[in-house]
């Protein structure tokens, strides 16, 4: 595969979300971004803050962004946190730099996208999004 289609978006969405109610997580927010940075899908369940969703799609953001997940970009902003800092700048402040941003690659290894989770600890969002991206045959790369 060498894009992220709308289906499997979809699928992953779905998949995401299911993961997080067979584990009885709070009630999430989800955005899954083509590697260009689009938005191929976004959901926030009933309960959810009205601002959940921007933290989902800050951490995708992040990954896709600079091709890192948002697990290290959590490391990096430890270590270097005026460099993280810049980086938001030159964002716009898109990028939310704590897990739960899962880099989705392909079989060759390139960046077709990622999952954003926000909801419950970033713990749990990161494994919803891994769970999802591993059913559906992708490479998920939590950092």
């Amino acid at each position: 595969m060498t894009a992220l289609t709308f289906a499997v978006a979809q699928k992953l969405l779905a998949d995401t979300l299911a993961h997080c109610r067979a584990h009885k997580f709070n009630p999430m927010s989800v955005v899954v971004l083509d590697a260009a940075g689009g938005i191929s899908a976004a959901a926030s369940e009933d309960g959810t803050t009205f601002f959940r969703w921007k933290v989902a799609y800050g951490k995708a953001f992040g990954a896709v962004a600079f091709g890192m997940p948002s697990r290290r970009l959590n490391t990096m902003a430890g270590e270097r946190p005026h460099f993280v800092n810049a980086l938001n700048g030159l964002a716009d402040g898109n990028i939310v730099p704590v897990p739960g941003g899962v880099a989705i690659r392909d079989a060759n290894k390139k960046i077709i996208g990622a999952i954003g989770v926000s909801g419950d600890t970033s713990d749990n969002d990161e494994a919803a999004a891994i769970a999802a991206i591993t059913a559906a045959g992708l490479v998920a790369d939590p950092g």
